[in-house]
């Protein structure tokens, strides 16, 4: 159940860093070195399926280059994961972080898990559309193996989806037959970097990204690591710390900017995980792709298809929703919870900002629905 548990998170991880290497032409060398590496540490530190995921705004500009009329590069991506990196290690290891945590409401965090596992559904049934048969097969092979300790439904899904692209591109498997095995270590030459690539990494990738992880990659995997794992508790500090170590880490070594989304650990554990050996397994398979055979990472993703890979995100994103547990019993708090939610599906830190607001609000009385 741990190896299945391990694979829990490939909704998130695989498209993100399919999108960096392919649209924007980093080294899978360096990013699946950067990740395999944090998830070994996290794994063996925390114990718990403490997640490794990229951090979804930056990669989500960067991707689409969405901003203006500046040009991403891998460099601008290498100093944004510096710049996340530095401002949380000194947020956690200052202390600021505790007071930062005790300023967010339960309601507020509560309504970030709800909003994020919503709209992972919604992105998972946009990436079911394009094969509606192929989606219903992978899904109903889902819920029949979920819980079935003799065949994990993550390797029964994983296998399907594997079959299914060899099948339909067979040319694939003669690709990854084809490469060689070679053994790499990342370079990374940040000497090189320019000044727009400095700025743009910092004021257009890092700043936005700030509330989103506050909300996500902090407050909201404190809390759902507490609620599964209460004798393995860990706090907002050391989260902060963590999230800043690793993409301090990343940066150096030719990665993305990485944080530990409750989302990935809702994967983890939907499909069996519950020990922090699922995320090592996970960190050895991208550790061993990375120094080894990084130069068919990009045609071994190409294998799943979207239809597979939007179902383990919906049920990542319904086991994330269900675990924010019952609204509220007084009314204005449902209001703060239900449209912080709303908005988060739509944009993280708008409903982190949103919530607060309401929340706010609600505790003067101006709150009249």
């Amino acid at each position: 159940m741990e190896w299945a548990g391990a694979f829990g998170d490939l909704g998130t991880l695989i498209p993100f860093v399919a999108a960096y290497i392919g649209v924007l032409g980093m080294d899978p060398l360096g990013v699946l070195f950067a990740f395999g590496v944090a998830m070994l540490v996290c794994g063996l530190v925390y114990r718990t399926p403490i997640p490794v995921q990229p951090m979804k705004a930056i990669g989500a500009v960067a991707s689409i280059q969405a901003v203006q009329t500046a040009v991403v590069t891998p460099g601008a991506v290498h100093v944004a994961a510096l710049a996340t990196g530095l401002t949380w290690l000194v947020l956690g290891a200052s202390g600021a972080m505790r007071h930062v945590a005790r300023w967010v409401p339960p309601s507020v965090v509560a309504a970030i898990m709800l909003g994020l596992g919503v709209g992972f559904m919604l992105q998972g049934i946009k990436m079911m559309q394009g094969d509606l048969v192929l989606a219903v097969l992978a899904g109903v092979l889902t819920l029949s193996l979920i819980g079935n300790r003799r065949m994990p439904a993550m390797f029964a899904v994983l296998v399907f989806g594997a079959a299914v692209g060899a099948w339909r591109q067979p040319e694939l498997l003669s690709r990854l037959a084809a490469m060689p095995i070679a053994f790499r270590l990342p370079t990374v030459e940040l000497s090189g970097l320019s000044w727009n690539e400095v700025f743009v990494g910092v004021v257009l990738l890092a700043l936005p990204q700030i509330p989103l992880t506050l909300g996500n990659a902090i407050l909201a995997i404190t809390q759902e690591n507490n609620r599964l794992f209460p004798a393995r508790p860990v706090s907002a500090g050391r989260m902060s710390v963590s999230t800043g170590l690793m993409n301090l880490f990343s940066g150096v070594a030719g990665g993305v900017p990485m944080c530990h989304g409750a989302g990935g650990m809702a994967g983890h554990v939907a499909f069996g995980a519950r020990t922090g050996g699922s995320v090592v397994i996970l960190g050895t398979i991208l550790l061993a792709l990375a120094l080894f055979f990084s130069g068919a990472v990009t045609t071994l993703f190409a294998l799943f298809p979207p239809a597979v890979l939007g179902v383990l995100l919906f049920v990542t994103g319904l086991q994330l929703a269900v675990g924010t547990g019952p609204l509220p019993g007084e009314r204005a708090e449902r209001v703060v919870v239900l449209a912080c939610a709303a908005v988060c599906i739509w944009n993280v830190a708008a409903g982190f900002l949103v919530g607060l607001a309401l929340h706010h609000a609600a505790r003067r009385g101006w709150l009249r629905l």
